[in-house]
């Protein structure tokens, strides 16, 4: 199995920067409120992972977490009907790429240091595993940011955008969405209100070896667990699953995939953290974290390149291929999903 590093350097402020964090989260947890008060919502009292009992964890802007004993995972605890849950989704991504919320600027920078990237490491992947156009469907909620480069690349026979709750759900996909050789997943899988039913439905389109790229933002990594829940960037619906490193390995796992890349080649842990300390000068870190995060940026970017060797890096890149019983079980079991209406 294969881990990653990467020598990438990326300014917080070319891709993700705080303020706007900041803007973004706020229309987030306001229309997460909006859903929950439409009802009926879900109660998660089981872990999408192992099925154990989840535990109190603490709450963002009143929105409660809950951790898997099993994995260190953090579930959104309370969420919307899946239908609810769907319209929130594609509310919450116009939001995130309207023009308005943006310039210029960003967006290219955005394009060359996160889409670029990904679209590269997809490729890399493919030619290692002798790979020549596959056909590629991605799972999102509309509009992909990735779509158009992926279409451009040349690399893929066809190329299929197909909604991520209607797959994790069994509905129908629209036209064009049948059987394809690679899944892409670009934290899909913190999105869902049902990880493991998406990961089903990705293994009912993929043949024996195909393969899925996914990505996630994972609790285990440096920021996230420094942080904890005053991480600006722990919010639903883009966070409702923030798996661990190993919860998000096992969840593939057992749904029936086997694991090619494990790795965390993030390069703005430290940066985030930072960017953190120097909004609210009185967050909650020991005197050793705040030593770190003072230090030399010589000392601040071996951290980094130590954090993408250790696999604690908050950035996760998964490579797994479908395995001959994935997807054959049919509806998987409900003793590891949410469970109950509670209005």
């Amino acid at each position: 199995m294969r881990a990653i590093e990467s020598g990438v350097s990326i300014p917080l402020s070319s891709v993700k920067p705080l303020d706007g964090q900041v803007r973004y989260r706020a229309f987030c947890v306001q229309a997460m409120r909006q859903a929950l008060a439409r009802g009926p919502t879900v109660r998660r009292d089981r872990s999408p992972v192992s099925g154990a009992a989840l535990e109190p964890f603490g709450s963002v802007e009143g929105l409660e977490y809950r951790r898997c004993p099993d994995t260190d995972s953090l579930f959104l605890a309370e969420l919307p009907e899946a239908a609810t849950w769907a319209r929130l989704l594609r509310e919450v991504a116009q939001q995130r790429f309207a023009p308005a919320g943006d310039d210029s600027q960003l967006t290219q920078l955005r394009a060359d240091h996160v889409y670029a990237p990904k679209l590269e490491w997809i490729q890399d992947t493919l030619r290692m595993h002798g790979l020549q156009r596959p056909s590629l469907l991605e799972a999102a909620t509309p509009p992909s940011a990735m779509s158009r480069l992926l279409e451009d690349s040349g690399r893929f026979s066809a190329v299929t955008v197909v909604d991520e709750m209607a797959l994790a759900h069994g509905a129908p996909a629209g036209p064009g969405a049948g059987p394809a050789e690679v899944v892409m997943l670009l934290e899909s899988l913190d999105r869902v209100d049902d990880p493991r039913g998406l990961l089903e439905g990705v293994a009912r389109r993929l043949p024996e070896g195909g393969l899925v790229f996914a990505t996630a933002l994972v609790s285990s990594g440096f920021d996230m667990a420094v942080l904890g829940l005053d991480n600006l960037y722990l919010c639903p619906p883009d966070r409702t699953n923030c798996f661990s490193l190993s919860g998000l390995a096992r969840l593939l796992i057992e749904a029936g995939f086997g694991l090619i890349e494990v790795s965390t080649p993030g390069v703005l842990d430290v940066e985030v953290v930072q960017a953190h300390l120097h909004r609210d000068p009185t967050i909650r870190l020991s005197l050793f974290e705040r030593q770190l995060i003072g230090s030399t940026d010589a000392a601040r970017e071996q951290l980094q390149a130590f954090l993408q060797r250790g696999g604690l890096s908050s950035f996760a890149r998964v490579v797994a291929k479908k395995l001959a019983a994935a997807g054959d079980a049919g509806t998987h079991s409900k003793r590891n999903q949410e469970g109950k209406v509670t209005r």
